[in-house]
């Protein structure tokens, strides 16, 4: 049996306007990821999300299974574990850094983050490069494309593993209107800089792919 985990979404909402609708966001019902029975949302907390360098204020909802009474968060795609920023600008950064287009501290300059808060999602992208590479590489198998060639850049396939995991999903009804970055963080479950999860891949493939809200 799994600890509590949050379920991210792949919600396709601006994080403005999501924080706009307050507690009466359109979260989709998620399945629990112990027993596989659907759950209904049962309260949940606010937190904050930083976009362009200012911080909003948004509902996350929890789902509880009436099978095993345990309740998980249903995070919007456009958040990522424990960190402050939404995933676009985490990704934004590390594209930059590792496709040579820019430094670390001008890219952190570039969507008002502090230059060690960037730094510390490189380094993060760094250490879990092997494994988001192999996984999502199997993820365009999973998804009946071809899987990508390997580089010995790690970092590099890393990015091109998950870029070709999305493409392969956009041929699937509604993700194409997912951010890349998005559909990533839906796909390991907000976990793309944690340091452990507990396997995260639970939403691809036949097992939990959620569909995207209309």
């Amino acid at each position: 049996m799994l600890p509590p985990m949050a379920i991210v979404w792949p919600c396709t909402l601006p994080v403005d306007a999501y924080a706009a609708a307050g507690r009466s966001v359109d979260v989709p019902r998620a399945d629990c990821p112990d027993c596989g029975e659907p759950m209904r949302l049962w309260s949940g907390y606010f937190r904050f999300v930083r976009e362009e360098g200012s911080c909003l204020k948004i509902w996350v909802p929890r789902g509880r299974c009436a099978t095993c009474s345990r309740t998980h968060a249903l995070l919007p795609a456009f958040c990522a574990l424990n960190r402050l920023d939404q995933v676009e600008s985490i990704g934004q950064v590390i594209a930059a850094v590792v496709g040579g287009l820019s430094g670390v501290r001008p890219a952190a300059e570039g969507i008002g983050v502090p230059h060690t808060t960037a730094r510390g999602w490189v380094r993060r992208f760094y250490r879990n490069a092997q494994r988001l590479a192999v996984a999502f590489a199997a993820l365009c198998v999973d998804l009946g494309d071809d899987a990508p060639t390997p580089v010995s850049d790690r970092l590099s396939f890393a990015l091109q593993a998950m870029t070709a995991s999305w493409r392969a999903a956009c041929a699937l009804p509604g993700w194409m209107s997912v951010d890349p970055w998005r559909f990533c963080s839906s796909v390991c479950g907000g976990s793309l800089l944690s340091t452990n999860t507990n396997s995260p891949w639970l939403v691809i493939g036949k097992r939990r792919f959620m569909p995207p809200v209309p």
